[in-house]
């Protein structure tokens, strides 16, 4: 079982959406409204302020970034800092908030929304396809998380984290869906299911919200492995590193109390740990 070691102790509230791009780990702090990036090779760390909530940051084609805010998706400039609306989301469900993303080998993202609050079912899936966002039947869902895409570009994963099921769709030639499947359901005393991530054998990789772990699922949908952490709240991983097998993890620590904080006392810091199979590289948004 691999070890997890702490590589950033910079106690986020809420870590999520890690990407690795061009030789740096890029991730987001949802509640505290900051982009982060860590350059392992150089030991650099930078950080910036998004105006609303973030969560999630891919890149486009063209060297910037989609930020997914609160209140839309918005492009970033990591030059200037600077955030441009690119289209404005659910403006009638005020209480809810972009959550994570992915991008598929064909350029396409597809991104979640979840009631802030995490009670309502008012969350949704969609796509964001050269400039055109397209709401799927992926409804009905209070905390949405991932999705992620097979290799291939063939399936789509997608999380119900209260719930504590993964779905899956197969993704049509023109980026529409078909019927949501059963992948796999966890018991809620195990953890919640929360960011997956896929790797080059297409297993799919699931953290644990309240876990201590994450686990790998084969195509299968059967458990062939797991990593333990120090820390109880694993939000989502991604494959990085020159060869793709340094897996970095990122962690939260909102609404523990200080109690609970002083028995993890890394938790919301970012991990590192390796593994034997390596991921795939993050597509670039198509723009």
């Amino acid at each position: 079982m691999a070890e997890p070691r702490n590589v950033w102790d910079l106690h986020c509230e809420l870590g999520e959406g890690p990407v690795w791009v061009e030789g740096a780990l890029w991730f987001v702090d949802i509640k505290t409204q900051k982009i982060h990036r860590y350059d392992p090779a150089g030991g650099g760390r930078r950080s910036w302020d998004a105006p609303e909530q973030v969560g999630f940051i891919l890149p486009e084609e063209g060297g910037a970034f989609i930020a997914g805010l609160q209140s839309g998706l918005h492009r970033f400039n990591p030059e200037s800092g600077g955030f441009d609306l690119i289209a404005e989301m659910e403006p009638e469900r005020p209480d809810n908030r972009l959550n994570d993303a992915v991008a598929d080998p064909a350029g396409r993202m597809w991104f979640g929304t979840m009631d802030n609050g995490e009670r309502d079912r008012s969350g949704a899936f969609y796509r964001y396809e050269r400039g055109i966002v397209v709401r799927t039947h992926i409804e009905g869902i209070a905390i949405t998380n991932g999705p992620c895409v097979s290799p291939d570009g063939r399936i789509l994963y997608f999380v119900d984290t209260l719930g504590g099921t993964i779905e899956a769709a197969d993704i049509h030639s023109d980026g529409s869906l078909g019927p949501r499947r059963p992948f796999v359901r966890i018991d809620p005393k195990e953890g919640h299911p929360d960011g997956p991530t896929i790797d080059s054998e297409g297993c799919v990789w699931i953290s644990l919200y309240a876990g201590w772990e994450a686990r790998r699922y084969s195509p299968t949908g059967k458990l062939v492995d797991r990593v333990r952490f120090p820390v109880s709240n694993i939000t989502k991983i991604a494959f990085g590193g020159d060869d793709l097998r340094t897996v970095y993890a990122t962690t939260a620590r909102q609404l523990l109390k200080p109690e609970q904080i002083a028995k993890q006392p890394q938790i919301g810091d970012l991990f590192e740990f390796r593994v034997d199979v390596p991921g795939v590289p993050c597509p670039r948004v198509a723009r």
